[in-house]
């Protein structure tokens, strides 16, 4: 039979070992048939194979995403995407020329500003005000923790000094008790619930343009974090769209969904969940996990620790849950939620932050016993001690994003000062965890941060920022956070690649390079097993294939 894909002259990896001594793949149609030699590769070659000479460049299978958000992403990015600038002024800039574009009464969303371009992380709803023209603005930071609202947005939603915090989140206040203009967690949908939903083009637009940008970083399948209408965290449903895509056959990623566990009604969604679950029960797209989401994040106090924060001198005030932060769903809710969801075949997805959250989600797991469902908890960024061996025995998989585990002003000025040093050890435990038995899956979160797997596995191995994402002067000599914790590269990129597939329940055709498998794959600029741990940031993805057929290619790389 004549392959429709050849490739040539390559340099071969994956995480299982498959394919040493081979320099050359062959695949027909979606699938690998062959790993080779470039000599006996050629003779499957036909008139109508597409024949790509890889020069000696380094071929792995294709990255996957084990928490991203790519409609979410997408869609934030067609509007007014404030990921790039860093500074207040340089947001309100942007803010004013996205509103420029706008009718009067129409909203401006977007988001993806970083707290540590304001004092204390907080920004200023007034400043809203002129740059938005009075128009309502809703603009969720980077984590998706907190939103940016204008005092129109703020009136609209009759917010005021009465209006109480909810139990699962925090309004910003000045000293007399008036709302300043950012939201966190649950207050969120105080006002994100009055925002007009976006359409189904804009959603699939959405869509595509975050499997775009998946793909241009080696990207072929993920866990998408959040399917379902999410108003606490300004996150749109994107089931159908993604049943869309599948029907009309532009998704080229694989994807698992996780849907959302609405905290505020319990058991009596379940056959919710199901029905939900049976309308994207096979293909590329399938829903097959629920997320919980436990708590909030560290900087805004909404972590839930087991003991107190230290000191508010950050500027956020103590609240009534500030002390230690509250758990968004009480653990006997957990609990129950993890056995009845486990019972329905359903694997789970918990965020948590705080230890007392991830103590929480490990109870609950722990009272959860039955078939491998692969539950996974996100984030991990604190871990007590006398958890870290619980993730092994309970067949728990760590969903880390490594990006996160780097000294960086969120960090350094917002994190540290308020968990004191001892709590300041516990934090992203990869290496330990790793050291311990337990699995591991890498994610990004994006658009919380960049999706680029090559930039989480520099972080990963460095436990620094790479030259590319670091600070002007500062990402050369920054010191290496808790550098015990790095991982070796083979276990960084297996927990990019081996790691997602195992977590998706997809590791019989996706995370290594072996006949019978999905041919996905990612070619990359510089062999990152030949070079200096510190250069691994510098390389960048030249080809990703999925199913066989070419989804990015990068201008100018030879093919």
């Amino acid at each position: 039979m004549t392959a429709s894909l050849v490739l040539l002259n390559a340099r071969l990896w994956s995480p299982d070992g498959a394919g040493a001594g081979c320099d050359a793949i062959v695949a027909d149609g979606a699938r690998i048939t062959a790993l080779t030699t470039t000599a006996q590769a050629r003779a499957a070659a036909g008139p109508r194979t597409r024949v790509v000479d890889l020069g000696g460049r380094l071929a792995i299978p294709a990255f996957g995403d084990a928490h991203v958000h790519p409609v979410g992403g997408g869609l934030e990015s067609l509007r007014c995407d404030l990921t790039g600038p860093r500074s207040r002024d340089r947001y309100l800039d942007v803010i004013a020329a996205c509103a420029r574009a706008l009718g009067p009464d129409e909203w401006v969303l977007g988001g993806g500003w970083s707290m540590e371009a304001f004092p204390g992380g907080v920004p200023s709803g007034a400043d809203l005000t002129a740059a938005a023209g009075g128009r309502p603005v809703f603009l969720p930071n980077r984590d998706h923790h907190s939103a940016w609202v204008s005092p129109a947005a703020l009136a609209r939603a009759g917010l005021s000094r009465d209006t109480p915090d909810p139990a699962d989140g925090r309004i910003e206040r000045d000293a007399g008790g008036e709302p300043l203009g950012v939201l966190h967690d649950g207050a969120m949908r105080l006002v994100s619930r009055l925002i007009p939903p976006p359409s189904a083009d804009e959603l699939a637009a959405g869509l595509r343009a975050g499997q775009r940008h998946l793909h241009s970083l080696g990207i072929t399948h993920w866990q998408d974090a959040i399917v379902g209408e999410a108003p606490d965290i300004g996150i749109p449903d994107a089931l159908e769209t993604y049943r869309r895509a599948a029907d009309q056959g532009w998704l080229t990623g694989q994807v698992n969904g996780a849907l959302w566990w609405d905290r505020s009604r319990g058991p009596e969604q379940i056959p919710a969940l199901l029905a939900r679950r049976a309308r994207a029960a096979g293909g590329p797209f399938r829903a097959t996990s629920v997320k919980l989401m436990l708590d909030g994040v560290c900087e805004t106090l909404t972590a839930a620790m087991t003991e107190p924060y230290t000191g508010h001198e950050n500027g956020h005030g103590p609240g009534p849950h500030a002390h230690r932060g509250d758990l968004f769903v009480p653990a006997e809710e957990v609990a129950a939620a993890v056995r009845l969801l486990s019972r329905e075949g359903f694997q789970v997805h918990m965020h948590a932050i705080g230890d007392r959250a991830v103590h929480t989600a490990l109870d609950a797991v722990a009272g959860a016993p039955g078939p491998d469902r692969r539950h996974h908890i996100a984030h991990l960024q604190f871990i007590r001690p006398e958890d870290v061996d619980r993730f092994a025995d309970l067949g728990v998989v760590a969903n880390f994003q490594p990006l996160w585990a780097v000294h960086e002003p969120q960090m350094d000025e917002l994190t540290l000062p308020i968990v004191g040093p001892e709590r300041a050890r516990w934090q992203y435990l990869i290496g330990t965890l790793a050291r311990r038995g337990a699995r591991l899956a890498f994610g990004s979160d994006w658009p919380v941060s960049s999706a680029d797997p090559l930039q989480e596995i520099h972080v990963a191995v460095n436990r620094r920022l790479s030259l590319r994402l670091g600070r002007p002067g500062t990402a050369e000599t920054e010191q290496p956070f808790l550098p015990a914790e790095a991982l070796p590269l083979p276990q960084a990129v297996a927990a990019f690649t081996s790691g997602v597939a195992y977590v998706n329940h997809r590791e019989q055709e996706l995370g290594s390079l072996r006949p019978g498998h999905r041919a996905d794959l990612a070619v990359l600029s510089q062999d990152i097993f030949a070079r200096p741990p510190a250069e691994i940031g510098d390389t960048r993805v030249e080809l990703t294939i999925a199913g066989g057929q070419t989804v990015y290619e990068a201008p100018g790389a030879p093919a």
